[in-house]
């Protein structure tokens, strides 16, 4: 049989073209320089965000004998502690409101934020396998563990909401704010999770430093006093402290009362959005490695 050019059909009119040719090669290289954030990708890849949230969420309650209770004695537990030295002993003042509930509100966002941030700093090393056998979007990897603390996060909120009906609460309208400042702090666990992920793959002494900071920043954040004992001349520096504006943000808009102040607020959205961004971007740059020193 005659061999015919390529593009040509035979007198059947059967083309001549080889089925092999007509495969699309698609060829992966490692990017160059600072590269662009690509977020349209992990929506092309959103189904494997989806499972890998669902997968964090069977593995953190898998063989335990409390299950989901866990995400409820957390906070519980903790807003006891505070209640009895720091509300009963020190005496701290909680704004006017019962100091139980002052202290829970503020124990909801941060435990968000901790439990992200710790699971998303060392998300890359713990998916080494994934990582070295297949290609996807790495940012995926983070914000898997970033979403499936929403799922504690829910279960902890039927808590405060029988609390805020034992004190006689009533939230006000600004309640419709609250997914405002849930999105403000897991923002906040991301943009600081992707430099320590990425910083993590590189040193892995990351890990170390992750449990002192976390620690740190409880005491530096206003959970069990009100910043309304910072002068006011310190409170936008105090804003610097991103989970400050998250925390007194929480309590406004269920409780209605706060001792910030807008601008403290403003300080923290701003430090949240250059933190993120410049995380993304460090991100994306390492990102080219993290096959290989994974």
């Amino acid at each position: 049989m005659t061999q015919l050019p390529e593009g040509m059909t035979n007198s059947q009119g059967a083309s001549s073209v080889s089925p092999q040719s007509a495969k699309p090669v698609i060829l992966i290289r490692p990017s160059r320089g600072w590269v662009p954030f690509n977020l349209r990708d992990l929506w092309e890849y959103r189904e494997l965000l989806y499972f890998l949230v669902w997968r964090d969420v069977k593995v953190r309650y898998k063989q335990t004998a409390l299950g989901a209770a866990w995400a409820i004695l957390q906070p519980f537990l903790t807003m006891i502690v505070f209640s009895i030295f720091f509300g009963r002993l020190a005496g701290v003042p909680s704004d006017g409101i019962p100091y139980p509930i002052f202290t829970y509100t503020a124990l909801l966002p941060w435990q968000l934020f901790s439990h992200a941030l710790i699971e998303s700093s060392t998300s890359l090393v713990t998916n080494e396998r994934l990582i070295t056998k297949v290609y996807f979007p790495r940012l995926v990897i983070p914000i898997s563990a970033v979403l499936a603390g929403l799922v504690d996060f829910g279960v902890a909120f039927v808590v405060l909401v029988a609390m805020m009906f034992f004190f006689g609460i009533i939230p006000t309208a600004a309640i419709l704010t609250l997914p405002f400042f849930i999105l403000l702090a897991i923002a906040t666990a991301l943009a600081v999770g992707l430099w320590l992920s990425a910083l993590n793959v590189q040193y892995r002494d990351v890990r170390y430093i992750i449990p002192f900071l976390t620690q740190f920043w409880l005491f530096a954040t206003p959970i069990a006093y009100s910043s309304s004992l910072v002068p006011e001349p310190w409170r936008v520096w105090y804003g610097l402290n991103p989970m400050a504006g998250v925390v007194e943000g929480f309590r406004w808009a269920l409780l209605g009362k706060t001792g910030g102040t807008a601008s403290l607020l403003l300080v923290s959205i701003l430090i949240v959005g250059v933190l993120l961004v410049s995380g993304l971007a460090y991100f994306r740059r390492m990102e080219r490695t993290f096959a290989d020193v994974v």
